[in-house]
Parts: C-alpha cells; sequence; structure tokens
C-alpha cells in the first residue's frame, strides 16, 4: 500500500489517480497508522513551501514523516512542491526552513529573458537512470518558480533546460523526488511512477 500524504496543498487525487491507472494500491491520509503500514510514501503538492511546511509541522507530520523516511527508510518519492520541501531551506516567500531530508535551498527562477513560471512541457536530461530506464519519451510537465539548487550535485537524477538548466529530479537513498509532475506527464509519468514502485 502506498500512502499519498493529504497535508492540504492539493495534487493527491491526480497523483492517485495515475497510480489507480496502474493497479498500484493506495490511500490519500493524514493517518499515522496508515502511514505507519505503508510501503511506499507520496508527499505530493502545489503552493507555497512555507504554508506547505506550516501544514506538515502543525498536523505533526514533519515530525512523524522525517522518523518514517529519515529513521526507518521508508522508500519516499516527492512530487513538485513535495520535492522542494525536503530541502533545508527555502527563499520562499522569505527565508524558511524545510524538512532538511537532502541538503540544498529552493530558489526563485531569476531569468528575465524566459516567463515564470517555467509552465508546460520540456524534455529533461537523464544523470542517474534508476527510475527513468527505458522511456518512451523524455518530455514531462513542469510549472514553478522556485527550483531547488542541492548542496551535492551527485543527488541530482534529471535536469531541464530552460534559458539554463534547473534540476528536474533528485535521488538520495530511499529519497526519489521530481519538480516535474509525472502523473500529467502521459505514458513518459506514467512508466517513471512505475519504475519507482516496482523498483524502489
Amino acid at each position: 500500500m502506498v500512502a499519498i500524504i493529504d497535508y492540504g496543498m492539493g495534487n493527491v487525487a491526480s497523483v492517485q489517480k495515475a497510480l489507480n491507472f496502474l493497479k498500484i494500491d493506495s490511500c490519500i491520509t493524514a493517518d499515522f497508522d496508515k502511514i505507519e503500514s505503508a510501503t511506499h510514501i507520496v508527499l505530493p503538492g502545489v503552493g507555497s513551501f512555507l504554508q506547505g511546511m506550516k501544514n506538515l509541522k502543525e498536523s505533526g507530520l514533519a515530525d512523524f514523516l522525517t522518523e518514517q523516511v529519515i529513521d526507518k527508510k521508508k522508500k519516499f518519492l516527492g512530487v513538485c512542491l513535495g520535492m522542494q520541501l525536503v530541502a533545508e531551506t527555502s527563499e520562499e516567500p522569505y527565508q524558511n526552513s524545510g524538512l532538511g531530508w537532502v541538503k540544498g535551498k529552493v530558489v526563485k527562477i531569476e531569468d528575465t529573458e524566459i516567463s515564470i513560471p517555467h509552465m508546460g512541457w520540456n524534455n529533461i536530461t537523464v544523470c542517474n537512470d534508476t527510475f527513468y530506464k527505458d522511456l518512451p519519451s523524455k518530455d514531462f510537465y513542469f510549472i514553478h518558480s522556485y527550483h531547488f539548487v542541492p548542496t551535492l550535485p551527485a543527488v541530482i537524477a534529471a535536469t531541464v533546460n530552460y534559458g539554463k538548466d534547473y534540476v528536474a529530479s533528485i535521488q538520495q537513498d530511499n529519497i526519489f523526488a521530481t519538480q516535474f509532475h509525472p502523473e500529467k506527464s502521459q505514458l513518459a509519468g506514467l512508466n517513471v511512477l512505475k519504475s519507482f514502485f516496482n523498483n524502489a
């Protein structure tokens, strides 16, 4: 069973719909017992980093998820905001702390030559193909105004070029996360989800 974390930041239903299509059992939950019994944890999300962390902290999920993912090494997938929240800090909308699972910071995309937010389909460049083997395409759907800058380049699993290269995906131990939305990225996205849940 996959626990899709419901912490008030949206995007949970579309993730579950993709998992249903792949015939992967999941539940949308904030219940600690259900999360404890899950084999995998998914943290999706859209919106503000600050609000996301506020919701996680106030519900007790921040500490509980840290115990599950960092201490107990449960398989974890972060999607969009869910990827950014694993960072140490973010400047959205001002300097504040994240979950701190992966060393790095989240900063605003600063480029006067491109449209912000970065929204739409872009090809990724794969750096670590653990969950990117046999892709039908490398075109994925993005929507974000901030981006994750990891301290250690070794955790970067994929990049995307939007004026310049940005981190599209990270992988560290039992943690895998994507800035793009695999659940909205058609066959390529479904391929990544299937690869993660079947092999992680």
